[in-house]
Formats: structure tokens, C-alpha cells, sequence
């Protein structure tokens, strides 16, 4: 089994002050990483740093909410400062708006893709800038959602966010291959606070905190666990073992880990000369059309009492 060794490497994590962001920093920081912890609050910011120094790593805080080209400077020089340099960078920041379409406001829409889509966008860029100039590689982990692979009800503004996120690893990893820049997104799924407000998970959230485990069917059924389940991901693709693995979409949860396909063309049919709207009409039920994709992220399978 070969050993995940990031010594001399530098991590920026942003929205790394609780839940997944900070099981991510922690786990960086155990193999020997680095780290810049983002949050918008300082307290909880320099609570993760403290606990991530008691457990023996090396971090810093830089309190600023991700989105502005400045925000993403500001990372990655106190990256530079502090350590010397950047190597990876995980865009983990992300807020909630959830409202059905018909109400939601520009404002729930916007917050969510500056936020998301924008803050992912430029601390990928201001990250890339600084790694292509160090001429050494480097790593770009974009956190997805299933909600972004398959759509979410209520979700309008994150699901989009989380697609332009996979979209974006899929174009990065071309543009800076020649680099050996590596760029992934990981999808997640993990009892936070966020997923804490489904009704379904809840309780068996709620048994977790008392101590109790997670059932086998959450697990590895759902492939739901802990956000310390889902952080072994992120060192494994910032090391050297994975130097061959870009443009992927990666999920992980509980016991599971698995590879997203890329959305590729299902089936096809053909006309001589082009279709027209009523030749459509009568071949698509039973060519193209024949099975239609599914929507949504599929109900738990809760074992019947």
C-alpha cells in the first residue's frame, strides 16, 4: 500500500472552519501538509487552526468570504507568506438558498453562485496563476454535490453552481495539463448541516452525535457517513499517487467511493435530409426517447420496520 506523504506541500481550503472543509484541512494537515483555513468567521477560523496545530499540523487562518478576485489573492498570498509557496487547493466554501424557482429572488440566486460558482472560479485561477509560476504542478479539488449531478427540488441556484463546478474541473483539467496541474471534483455526502435538514437523515444524525454508529444501510446503501469519511479523498488526489487522475468527477461517503460518468449521449437515431417537428412527433417515443433519463438524487432505502 503506498504511503500518502504531502510533507513540504502548502493547502489552501476555503470554508475549512467546520463540518467537511475542516475534515479536509485536518486530513492534509495529517500527512504532512500546510494549511490555510478559510471561514468568514474568525473565531471559528482560528478554532480550527488551534485544533489542527494540537493534533501536530502546521495552519493558518484568513478570515474572508470567497467570491472577489481579492479574496482569492488574499488566500493565496497568505499561503506564499506563511509557507513559501501553493500546491493545492481545495474550494470547499459554499451557502444555501434553498427556495422553489417561483420564489426564488435574484439575491437567493446570486448569493449562492458567487459564492459557489464564482468563488470556485477565481481561487481556481488565482491558484492556477501561482502554480504555473512555480513550474512544480500542483492540485485543484473542487467540491461538487450530488445535487449538481442530477438536480435537486429547491435547489436551483445550488444545483447550477455545482454543475458549472464539474463542468469546470472537466475544462481545467485540459487547460492545465501541460502544467501537471491536476483538477478533480469530489461530490460528498456526509452528515453536516446541511444535510442534517432532511427529515430522513436526522435521526440517525442525531444517534451519531449520542455516539451511536451508523447503520450498514447508510453506510454503504447510501454512501453516508461522517465528513471524516469523505476527507480521505482529499490527500489521496493532492498526492503523487494520483498524479494520473484529472478531469474526474469522484463521490465519496461512509464505506463508498465511486466514479461519476461524464454526460454522454444515450441513444440517437437519424433522417435523410434532417428531422422535421412532426417526424420527431412520431420517432422519438420508440428511438431516442424510448427510455428517458431519471431526475433527481434517489430517496434513501430505509430498511422496512
Amino acid at each position: 500500500m503506498p504511503s500518502i506523504d504531502l510533507t513540504g506541500k502548502v493547502a489552501v481550503v476555503t470554508g475549512s472552519g467546520r463540518g467537511l472543509g475542516l475534515a479536509y484541512a485536518h486530513a492534509l494537515a495529517a500527512h504532512g501538509a500546510s494549511v490555510v483555513v478559510n471561514d468568514v468567521d474568525e473565531a471559528v477560523a482560528e478554532a480550527a487552526v488551534k485544533s489542527i496545530v494540537e493534533a501536530g499540523g502546521r495552519a493558518v487562518a484568513e478570515v474572508v468570504p470567497v467570491g472577489t478576485s481579492e479574496a482569492a489573492e488574499r488566500l493565496v498570498n497568505r499561503a506564499v507568506a506563511e509557507f513559501g509557496r501553493l500546491d493545492v487547493l481545495v474550494t470547499n466554501a459554499g451557502i444555501l438558498r434553498d427556495k422553489v424557482l417561483w420564489k426564488m429572488t435574484d439575491d437567493d440566486f446570486d448569493a449562492v453562485i458567487t459564492t459557489h460558482l464564482k468563488g470556485t472560479f477565481t481561487c481556481a485561477r488565482a491558484a492556477a496563476v501561482r502554480m504555473r509560476e512555480q513550474g512544480e504542478g500542483g492540485t485543484l479539488i473542487l467540491v461538487g454535490s450530488p445535487a449538481g449531478q442530477r438536480g435537486n427540488f429547491g435547489q436551483t441556484n445550488y444545483a447550477a453552481a455545482k454543475a458549472g463546478i464539474a463542468a469546470m474541473a472537466r475544462t481545467w483539467s485540459m487547460e492545465l495539463g501541460r502544467a501537471n496541474i491536476t483538477v478533480n471534483a469530489i461530490v460528498p455526502v456526509a452528515a453536516t448541516a446541511m444535510t442534517e435538514t432532511i427529515p430522513a437523515f436526522a435521526p440517525y444524525i442525531e444517534a451519531m452525535r449520542n455516539g451511536e454508529p451508523l447503520p450498514a444501510f447508510l453506510r454503504k446503501g447510501e454512501g453516508f457517513g461522517t465528513p471524516e469519511d469523505c476527507a480521505a479523498l482529499v490527500p489521496f488526489l493532492a498526492s503523487e499517487a494520483a498524479r494520473s487522475i484529472t478531469g474526474q468527477a469522484i463521490g465519496i461517503g461512509g464505506d463508498k467511493v465511486a466514479l461519476w460518468s461524464h454526460p454522454q449521449e444515450v441513444r440517437a437515431a437519424y433522417a435523410d435530409g434532417g428531422w422535421t417537428p412532426e417526424a420527431l412527433a412520431d420517432a422519438f417515443p420508440t428511438s431516442v426517447g424510448a427510455e428517458l433519463q431519471t431526475v433527481g438524487i434517489p430517496a434513501p432505502q430505509f430498511p422496512e420496520a
